[in-house]
């Protein structure tokens, strides 16, 4: 760590003039680092299917922010597999159908099985009461990314409706068409489960009903262009010899993760064509489960040596478990599947002033065979996204003075005040 805040602190020294060349200042961070991970990926970047968003967050007098975007190598059209990053906008359309449907998020339900495949919900042991509810499933989703509570919020707000939410919401790139790690798959992918919603946890009185659905309506089409992965793949036991077709698969491109992230985090700054219909305490409790450390949470609990701080943050403290350094705040929703490591994450320091957003994807994958459990996440996935990390903050640190650190102590301060208890 010590050496960590050393390098932020030789940036800081660089004079005014040189800093003002950093036209596009991630490109120029990415050319001079000498880090040996970094210069692995960032010799055949196209091998490693990279491409990095990095957005500055500019105050003026009055605190109110605006952004600046730099990327590298960004690619809306080239496939890489979002994995569990397409449950932010699967979150956030579920509190958005609770609040239109006048329902609260800890509203006891069950969850019925209409269709082959879907499986019923009648209890949630890691909930108070051990009552499922919406707003269970979504702390679940935020603080370990648990995959049956993104498959019961999928079946919750519908293919067709969560689909529709994305179009609305300005996101032409991003669909998602089926449940997780469950195999899911057309017809199936098509029908959820029915709902039912109780008045309190005695389930003696029903407030609302959703019957099972089908989603009649052809899918979103793949913008991405040729999205087959790798030269082999394992189905089973057996070995195919060509690439693993994703083309029925979920989509998520990198600026519309992030453009998600930001509307989540900075609603009243966007254009109202991208925000939500959400209510302030909907962003608050999306705010505090975004990035609180799971061993912080009492429902559900999660034991710390098996979920460390740093769980499911790979950006600047990715890696073996370890504390975040003081201060700092990492607001994220990760993906990991298929040899794909991506972060998508919104990085505060109160201490130091600082503030942005950062998304990248890498493909760690050197034999190119997919399905085989055989990835390089910890030897290049996790190093490299914890490299980049490190040296966007270290640049950041350059950008703050007096003003801004405590414009951002007092922004951040408000949003943990407005969280829920």
């Amino acid at each position: 760590m010590r050496r960590f805040f050393a390098l932020a602190l030789l940036l800081s020294a660089a004079p005014p003039a040189a800093q003002a060349q950093l036209a596009n200042p991630l490109k120029q961070l990415l050319r001079r680092d000498t880090a040996a991970v970094m210069r692995q990926v960032l010799h055949n970047p196209a091998a490693y299917r990279l491409q990095i968003v990095y957005t500055q967050i500019q105050r003026d007098e009055q605190g109110r922010s605006s952004f600046k975007s730099f990327t590298y190598r960004l690619r809306p059209k080239e496939y890489f597999y979002p994995a569990s990053t397409v449950k932010l906008p699967t979150v956030a359309a579920a509190l958005q159908k609770l609040q239109r449907l006048h329902l609260e998020r800890e509203m006891p339900l069950r969850i019925d099985s209409t269709f082959a495949g879907q499986t019923r919900v009648l209890l949630d042991s890691t909930a108070p009461g051990r009552r499922p509810t919406i707003g269970q499933y979504v702390r679940k989703i935020l603080l370990v990314s648990d995959n049956d509570a993104f498959n019961r919020l999928y079946e919750f707000v519908g293919q067709a409706e969560l689909n529709q939410d994305l179009r609305h919401w300005g996101l032409p790139g991003t669909r998602i068409i089926h449940r997780l790690s469950v195999g899911d798959k057309e017809p199936g992918s098509r029908h959820t489960n029915s709902f039912t919603f109780f008045a309190d946890s005695t389930g003696a009185a029903v407030r609302y009903q959703q019957p099972a659905a089908f989603n009649d309506a052809p899918l979103p089409v793949l913008p991405a262009v040729a999205p087959r992965v790798g030269r082999a793949y394992l189905s089973g036991e057996q070995r195919i010899e060509q690439p693993l077709d994703f083309s029925d698969k979920n989509f998520f491109p990198l600026a519309e993760q992030q453009q998600v992230l930001r509307a989540l985090l900075f609603p009243q700054f966007v254009p109202a064509t991208q925000r939500f219909d959400l209510a302030a305490a909907d962003y608050a409790f999306l705010r505090k489960y975004l990035r609180l450390p799971p061993r912080q949470s009492r429902y559900p609990r999660y034991d710390a040596a098996h979920y460390p701080d740093n769980y499911a943050k790979f950006l600047l403290v990715g890696g073996p478990p370890a504390a975040l350094p003081e201060g700092v705040r990492i607001y994220n929703k990760i993906g990991q599947a298929y040899g794909f490591l991506i972060d998508n994450a919104c990085i505060v320091d109160s201490l130091r002033g600082v503030e942005f957003l950062l998304s990248a994807v890498v493909y760690c994958n050197e034999d190119e065979v997919l399905n085989d459990d055989h990835y390089d996440y910890d030897t290049v996935g996790l190093p490299f996204l914890r490299r980049l990390g490190q040296l966007v903050y270290q640049y950041e640190l350059t950008r703050t003075d007096e003003r801004r650190r405590q414009q951002v102590r007092t922004y951040w301060a408000a949003q943990q005040e407005r969280a829920e208890p």
